[in-house]
């Protein structure tokens, strides 16, 4: 049985966007259609280009448009202000104007940086995102957010820049390696921790299924938490009185601590949240919102999965707090933490050191690192 593209609106008025989700829909019509100047920028790395990058530039090509491409390194260190400026360089060089589209294809670090390419040059230029990441299609791809890191913090630097259209093709995870994979896992099964258990116990259900990357199983998935996601851009776009898009870090700032603690890369960023939302799940517990086995329950799903579900120990509680003052949640020098109110409901609140030391000690896997 064939499965279908499906479409999720992203509703922010006269920025609306879609998201087509499905096997094929980098190829979709509505790609070429998208381009609305006469040139595009695709913007890709070295383990993608090969596999993807030709199927994006072909229908440009047939359709008269002039394409640019640039391929970057793959991994996290090219998120970073070097690249971003290479990446300005070019679009000088090349003369692009301010109806040239970029698009990234790629995973969560190309759809960042060229996002972040995209919000600064010429003050604004039309973005298309074509994640390839299991991670990048349910996160990073939808919802505005472009960025580079910092030596000192992830995602410090960046601007909101919402794309034109994002296309999911569930096609690009077969070349996807497992590992990456599974990280992309992380996201998705918090978006059901913060807003919908019905969601999250069909993943429980249909894991076996996701991991064997059956097209239907994942598109159904992938289309669901882009939907999760959309609803809450669309409340809350910029994380403002509402607080709710806020709600998407759950696990994010212990997480971030974790890959800034390592060395950017040494962890995969799902794998980061997984034992950051664990974390988390554990202080919820403290605080009176969630029971043992809630908790319980929330560490054999990211383990289910293949993430980690214990973080480690770096230089301990005090360092954590150390890394974390530096989130973007952080108002005031006083560190704000993404909680489960209960299973399906999150909230934002500063927290007593001591808990949070607590909830980091009952959490660190074995061994010191």
């Amino acid at each position: 049985m064939s499965t279908r593209i499906e479409t999720i609106t992203v509703a922010l008025a006269e920025r609306s966007y879609p998201i087509l989700v499905g096997p094929g829909a980098l190829t979709a019509p509505s790609l070429v259609h998208a381009v609305g100047g006469r040139s595009a920028v695709i913007i890709s790395d070295a383990n993608v280009a090969p596999h993807w990058l030709g199927r994006v530039r072909a229908p440009l090509l047939a359709a008269g448009k002039l394409v640019h491409e640039i391929v970057l390194p793959a991994g996290e260190a090219t998120k970073s202000a070097e690249y971003l400026v290479s990446l300005w360089d070019k679009l000088l060089g090349w003369q692009c104007d301010r109806k040239t589209t970029l698009i990234a294809l790629g995973g969560g670090v190309v759809g960042d940086l060229a996002g972040f390419a995209a919000a600064t040059y010429q003050r604004g230029v039309p973005l298309i995102q074509v994640p390839t990441t299991l991670l990048a299609q349910v996160d990073s791809s939808v919802g505005g957010k472009t960025a580079i890191n910092h030596p000192l913090g992830k995602n410090m630097i960046g601007a909101f820049h919402q794309p034109v259209a994002v296309f999911a093709d569930t096609d690009t995870l077969s070349t996807l390696p497992d590992r990456e994979f599974r990280s992309g896992m992380g996201e998705v099964l918090k978006h059901g921790l913060i807003v919908d258990m019905v969601e999250f116990a069909q993943l429980e259900r249909d894991l076996p299924a996701i991991l064997r990357r059956e097209s239907q199983a994942l598109t159904r998935m992938i289309a669901k938490s882009c939907a999760i996601k959309a609803d809450i851009v669309a409340r809350d776009e910029r994380e403002g009185a509402l607080g709710i898009r806020a709600w998407l870090n759950l696990g994010h700032t212990f997480g971030h601590a974790i890959e800034a603690g390592l060395g950017f890369g040494k962890w995969l960023h799902g794998e980061a949240v997984a034992a950051g939302a664990c974390v988390a799940a554990e202080l919820s517990r403290r605080l009176g919102h969630v029971s043992a086995g809630d908790v319980a329950r929330v560490v054999q799903a990211f383990a289910a999965a293949g993430l980690p579900t214990r973080a480690p120990r770096l230089q301990g509680p005090a360092h954590y707090r150390e890394l974390m003052a530096i989130d973007k949640k952080a108002e005031g020098g006083a560190i704000r933490y993404v909680l489960l109110k209960h299973m399906g409901e999150a909230y934002v609140s500063a927290v007593d050191d001591a808990l949070v030391d607590a909830a980091l000690e009952a959490s660190f896997e074995s061994g010191a690192v």
